[in-house]
């Protein structure tokens, strides 16, 4: 396994993360993914898991299997937030699904460090 692959999880997220970011700043027009389709969601359901058991560790395992119900949410919400955003709804409106987003996010960047650490 190449060295800093986690943190290359890690840097799909966050690309992903810029795309919505520039979308609510009217900067961009992004209308999100299925959680199967983004970079991260296809390694998940695809190759992680045999990458990960590549580790041989336990709790790396466990790890992996804990990210698959938060990006999932991520993806969820997130694409509400577009929605919201596209239909011109004024952002106080859906601050508080912006703030669980962006919970979501740390959540699953946390988990791929802790990952790379078990790497």
């Amino acid at each position: 396994m190449a060295t800093a692959f986690f943190l290359m999880r890690i840097n799909d997220h966050i690309q992903y993360m810029n795309k919505i970011e520039a979308t609510l700043k009217g900067k961009d027009d992004f209308k999100g993914t299925d959680h199967h389709d983004c970079k991260l969601g296809k390694w998940l359901y695809n190759e992680g898991a045999n990458e990960v058991a590549e580790l041989q560790n336990s709790k790396a395992q466990e790890i992996f299997e804990s990210l698959f119900e938060p990006h999932k949410r991520f993806h969820q919400i997130s694409k509400e937030v577009l929605e919201k955003k596209q239909a011109g709804e004024d952002e106080e409106n859906y601050r508080e699904i912006i703030t669980e987003m962006c919970q979501l996010s740390q959540t699953i960047t946390e988990k791929l460090l802790e990952l790379d650490a078990l790497a």
